[in-house]
Protein backbone atom coordinates (compact mmCIF):
# COMPACT_ATOMS: atom_id res chain seq x y z
CA UNK A 1 0.00 0.00 0.00
CA UNK A 2 1.68 3.31 -1.29
CA UNK A 3 1.76 5.64 1.93
CA UNK A 4 -0.03 8.68 1.87
CA UNK A 5 2.57 12.25 2.02
CA UNK A 6 2.59 14.47 4.59
CA UNK A 7 0.01 16.97 4.05
CA UNK A 8 0.34 20.60 4.32
CA UNK A 9 -2.03 21.09 7.41
CA UNK A 10 -3.90 18.90 10.01
CA UNK A 11 -7.23 20.27 10.96
CA UNK A 12 -8.79 20.09 14.46
CA UNK A 13 -12.27 21.59 13.78
CA UNK A 14 -12.15 24.99 12.58
CA UNK A 15 -7.98 25.43 13.21
CA UNK A 16 -5.66 24.45 10.70
CA UNK A 17 -2.06 23.44 11.68
CA UNK A 18 0.91 23.69 9.10
CA UNK A 19 3.34 21.42 9.06
CA UNK A 20 7.13 21.87 8.14
CA UNK A 21 5.88 20.66 4.41
CA UNK A 22 3.91 24.38 4.54
CA UNK A 23 7.20 26.18 4.94
CA UNK A 24 8.28 29.02 2.09
CA UNK A 25 11.34 30.38 0.61
CA UNK A 26 11.64 33.63 2.20
CA UNK A 27 12.61 33.38 6.19
CA UNK A 28 15.31 30.98 6.90
CA UNK A 29 13.57 30.88 10.71
CA UNK A 30 10.23 29.56 8.59
CA UNK A 31 7.31 31.08 6.98
CA UNK A 32 4.01 29.75 5.51
CA UNK A 33 4.64 29.31 1.95
CA UNK A 34 1.82 31.71 -0.13
CA UNK A 35 0.28 28.36 -2.20
CA UNK A 36 -1.18 26.51 0.83
CA UNK A 37 -2.59 30.12 2.16
CA UNK A 38 -4.28 30.26 -1.35
CA UNK A 39 -5.34 26.70 -1.56
CA UNK A 40 -6.74 26.98 2.34
CA UNK A 41 -8.73 29.51 0.72
CA UNK A 42 -9.90 28.17 -1.83
CA UNK A 43 -10.96 25.10 0.13
CA UNK A 44 -12.74 27.02 2.96
CA UNK A 45 -14.78 28.95 0.70
CA UNK A 46 -15.78 26.17 -1.19
CA UNK A 47 -16.86 24.10 1.60
CA UNK A 48 -18.81 26.84 3.11
CA UNK A 49 -20.46 28.57 0.24
CA UNK A 50 -20.27 26.16 -2.79
CA UNK A 51 -23.09 25.09 -4.67
CA UNK A 52 -23.11 22.28 -7.94
CA UNK A 53 -24.20 25.06 -11.02
CA UNK A 54 -21.79 27.89 -9.41
CA UNK A 55 -18.78 27.87 -10.80
CA UNK A 56 -15.77 29.61 -8.81
CA UNK A 57 -14.91 32.26 -11.51
CA UNK A 58 -11.91 34.43 -9.70
CA UNK A 59 -10.19 34.30 -6.12
CA UNK A 60 -8.23 37.45 -5.19
CA UNK A 61 -5.98 36.63 -2.45
CA UNK A 62 -3.28 40.19 -1.02
CA UNK A 63 -0.70 38.32 0.90
CA UNK A 64 0.08 41.63 3.27
CA UNK A 65 1.89 39.67 5.83
CA UNK A 66 4.44 36.91 6.13
CA UNK A 67 3.12 34.23 8.58
CA UNK A 68 5.27 31.88 10.47
CA UNK A 69 3.91 28.38 11.11
CA UNK A 70 1.45 29.00 14.06
CA UNK A 71 -1.92 27.27 14.03
CA UNK A 72 -4.23 29.24 11.33
CA UNK A 73 -7.78 29.88 11.18
CA UNK A 74 -9.55 31.61 8.35
CA UNK A 75 -13.30 33.48 8.59
CA UNK A 76 -15.60 34.53 6.12
CA UNK A 77 -18.50 36.52 5.35
CA UNK A 78 -20.69 36.45 2.55
CA UNK A 79 -20.90 39.75 0.51
CA UNK A 80 -23.89 39.27 -1.93
CA UNK A 81 -26.14 35.90 -2.48
CA UNK A 82 -27.87 36.99 -6.04
CA UNK A 83 -29.45 34.38 -8.47
CA UNK A 84 -26.73 33.92 -10.61
CA UNK A 85 -23.47 35.88 -8.38
CA UNK A 86 -22.49 34.78 -5.14
CA UNK A 87 -19.69 36.86 -3.95
CA UNK A 88 -17.56 35.86 -0.50
CA UNK A 89 -14.46 37.47 1.59
CA UNK A 90 -12.28 36.09 3.55
CA UNK A 91 -9.47 36.65 5.93
CA UNK A 92 -6.53 34.23 7.11
CA UNK A 93 -5.07 34.69 10.63
CA UNK A 94 -1.74 33.24 11.86
CA UNK A 95 -1.37 32.91 15.61
CA UNK A 96 -4.38 35.35 15.71
CA UNK A 97 -2.38 37.91 13.72
CA UNK A 98 -4.51 38.51 9.90
CA UNK A 99 -2.68 38.05 7.42
CA UNK A 100 -4.37 37.78 4.38
CA UNK A 101 -7.64 38.11 3.16
CA UNK A 102 -9.60 36.94 -0.07
CA UNK A 103 -12.49 37.67 -2.22
CA UNK A 104 -13.93 35.20 -4.37
CA UNK A 105 -16.63 35.16 -7.02
CA UNK A 106 -18.86 32.37 -8.02
CA UNK A 107 -20.98 32.60 -11.19
CA UNK A 108 -23.99 30.62 -12.16
CA UNK A 109 -23.27 28.10 -15.34
CA UNK A 110 -26.18 28.58 -18.27
CA UNK A 111 -26.22 28.21 -21.85
CA UNK A 112 -23.33 29.17 -23.79
CA UNK A 113 -23.99 32.00 -26.43
CA UNK A 114 -23.79 30.55 -30.11
CA UNK A 115 -21.81 33.59 -31.48
CA UNK A 116 -18.18 32.75 -32.14
CA UNK A 117 -15.55 35.02 -30.37
CA UNK A 118 -11.62 35.48 -31.31
CA UNK A 119 -9.25 33.66 -28.69
CA UNK A 120 -5.41 33.25 -29.19
CA UNK A 121 -4.69 29.79 -29.85
CA UNK A 122 -4.71 26.66 -27.72
CA UNK A 123 -1.16 26.05 -26.67
CA UNK A 124 0.95 23.41 -28.92
CA UNK A 125 2.26 22.17 -25.41
CA UNK A 126 2.82 18.68 -25.67
CA UNK A 127 1.03 16.54 -22.65
CA UNK A 128 2.62 16.57 -19.41
CA UNK A 129 3.46 12.25 -19.50
CA UNK A 130 5.62 13.00 -22.98
CA UNK A 131 7.29 16.13 -20.92
CA UNK A 132 10.64 14.71 -19.08
CA UNK A 133 11.20 15.51 -15.50
CA UNK A 134 14.03 17.21 -14.23
CA UNK A 135 16.74 15.66 -13.85
CA UNK A 136 16.93 16.98 -10.32
CA UNK A 137 13.54 17.68 -8.88
CA UNK A 138 13.21 21.99 -7.69
CA UNK A 139 11.45 20.04 -4.48
CA UNK A 140 9.08 17.50 -2.79
CA UNK A 141 6.05 19.42 -2.28
CA UNK A 142 5.07 19.30 -5.76
CA UNK A 143 5.76 18.12 -9.43
CA UNK A 144 6.51 19.93 -12.01
CA UNK A 145 7.41 19.34 -16.07
CA UNK A 146 8.90 22.61 -17.03
CA UNK A 147 8.23 22.37 -21.07
CA UNK A 148 11.99 23.58 -22.16
CA UNK A 149 13.09 25.96 -25.57
CA UNK A 150 14.85 23.91 -28.05
CA UNK A 151 18.44 22.50 -27.09
CA UNK A 152 17.72 22.79 -23.16
CA UNK A 153 18.04 19.78 -21.54
CA UNK A 154 16.19 18.26 -18.04
CA UNK A 155 19.58 18.40 -16.44
CA UNK A 156 19.56 22.28 -16.86
CA UNK A 157 16.71 23.37 -14.62
CA UNK A 158 14.23 25.52 -14.33
CA UNK A 159 16.53 28.87 -15.69
CA UNK A 160 15.74 28.79 -19.27
CA UNK A 161 15.58 31.93 -21.32
CA UNK A 162 12.27 33.40 -22.86
CA UNK A 163 8.67 32.70 -21.74
CA UNK A 164 8.16 29.41 -19.77
CA UNK A 165 6.07 26.88 -20.04
CA UNK A 166 5.12 24.50 -17.00
CA UNK A 167 3.23 21.51 -16.05
CA UNK A 168 2.62 21.71 -12.44
CA UNK A 169 0.65 19.14 -10.18
CA UNK A 170 0.33 18.12 -6.25
CA UNK A 171 1.53 15.26 -4.69
CA UNK A 172 0.62 16.03 -1.18
CA UNK A 173 -2.80 16.65 0.22
CA UNK A 174 -3.85 20.10 1.47
CA UNK A 175 -5.88 18.62 4.77
CA UNK A 176 -5.23 16.00 6.24
CA UNK A 177 -7.92 13.41 5.09
CA UNK A 178 -9.65 16.08 3.13
CA UNK A 179 -9.26 15.37 -0.70
CA UNK A 180 -9.18 18.27 -3.50
CA UNK A 181 -11.34 19.66 -5.47
CA UNK A 182 -10.87 20.76 -8.75
CA UNK A 183 -11.15 24.53 -7.85
CA UNK A 184 -8.86 23.62 -4.69
CA UNK A 185 -6.52 21.97 -6.51
CA UNK A 186 -5.60 24.84 -8.82
CA UNK A 187 -5.68 27.14 -6.50
CA UNK A 188 -2.99 25.89 -4.25
CA UNK A 189 -0.75 25.69 -7.15
CA UNK A 190 -1.86 29.07 -8.46
CA UNK A 191 1.24 31.02 -6.42
CA UNK A 192 3.43 29.63 -9.14
CA UNK A 193 2.69 32.41 -11.20
CA UNK A 194 4.84 34.68 -9.67
CA UNK A 195 7.97 32.57 -10.40
CA UNK A 196 6.59 31.58 -13.55
CA UNK A 197 6.65 34.73 -15.11
CA UNK A 198 8.38 37.24 -13.00
CA UNK A 199 11.90 34.19 -12.36
CA UNK A 200 14.80 35.36 -14.06
CA UNK A 201 17.31 32.71 -15.72
CA UNK A 202 19.59 33.40 -12.09
CA UNK A 203 16.46 32.60 -10.04
CA UNK A 204 13.71 34.92 -8.01
CA UNK A 205 14.41 38.57 -7.24
CA UNK A 206 10.44 39.29 -6.42
CA UNK A 207 8.00 37.97 -3.59
CA UNK A 208 4.67 38.22 -4.54
CA UNK A 209 2.18 40.28 -2.84
CA UNK A 210 -1.26 38.96 -4.65
CA UNK A 211 -2.13 36.64 -6.74
CA UNK A 212 -5.77 36.81 -8.95
CA UNK A 213 -7.18 33.49 -10.52
CA UNK A 214 -9.67 33.27 -13.05
CA UNK A 215 -11.38 29.86 -14.43
CA UNK A 216 -13.91 29.75 -17.00
CA UNK A 217 -13.94 25.74 -16.14
CA UNK A 218 -12.76 23.67 -13.53
CA UNK A 219 -9.92 21.77 -14.90
CA UNK A 220 -10.09 17.87 -15.47
CA UNK A 221 -6.87 16.63 -14.58
CA UNK A 222 -4.35 16.89 -11.75
CA UNK A 223 -1.60 18.19 -14.22
CA UNK A 224 -2.44 22.53 -14.41
CA UNK A 225 -0.04 24.28 -16.96
CA UNK A 226 0.94 27.11 -16.76
CA UNK A 227 1.97 29.44 -19.62
CA UNK A 228 3.77 33.10 -19.36
CA UNK A 229 1.86 35.67 -20.87
CA UNK A 230 3.27 38.93 -19.72
CA UNK A 231 6.00 40.15 -17.12
CA UNK A 232 6.69 43.90 -17.00
CA UNK A 233 8.82 45.48 -13.83
CA UNK A 234 9.94 48.85 -13.35
CA UNK A 235 12.06 50.42 -9.73
CA UNK A 236 11.12 46.79 -8.31
CA UNK A 237 7.59 45.96 -8.54
CA UNK A 238 6.86 43.79 -11.26
CA UNK A 239 3.12 41.99 -12.88
CA UNK A 240 3.34 38.74 -14.12
CA UNK A 241 0.25 36.92 -15.92
CA UNK A 242 -0.33 33.54 -16.81
CA UNK A 243 -2.67 31.61 -18.91
CA UNK A 244 -3.65 28.43 -17.48
CA UNK A 245 -4.30 25.27 -19.12
CA UNK A 246 -5.60 21.04 -17.91
CA UNK A 247 -4.87 18.50 -20.43
CA UNK A 248 -8.44 19.59 -22.34
CA UNK A 249 -7.06 22.74 -23.35
CA UNK A 250 -7.57 26.13 -21.39
CA UNK A 251 -9.09 26.82 -18.29
CA UNK A 252 -8.58 30.80 -17.52
CA UNK A 253 -5.80 32.82 -16.38
CA UNK A 254 -3.42 34.26 -13.38
CA UNK A 255 -1.77 37.22 -12.31
CA UNK A 256 0.38 38.36 -9.54
CA UNK A 257 1.75 41.62 -8.53
CA UNK A 258 5.23 41.66 -6.59
CA UNK A 259 7.91 43.76 -4.43
CA UNK A 260 11.47 43.53 -5.63
CA UNK A 261 12.98 40.90 -2.67
CA UNK A 262 16.10 39.28 -1.72
CA UNK A 263 16.20 35.92 0.67
CA UNK A 264 17.57 36.71 4.07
Amino acid sequence: MTETPEPFFHRDGDTYTPTLQANGWWRPTGNLHARVMIGLFAHVIEQQYGEPNLQPTRLTTDLYRLPDLDPITVTTRLVRQGGRIKVVEAELFSGGISSARASCQLLRRGQQPEASLWSRPDWDAPPPEQVPPLAKPFTDKWEMRPILPPGFTPAQGLRAPGPRCTWLREVRPLVAGEAYTPFSRVATGVDYTSPTANGSETGLDFINSDVTLYLHREPVSEWIGYEVADHQSAEGVALGHCRLHDIKGPIGFSSCAALAQNRR
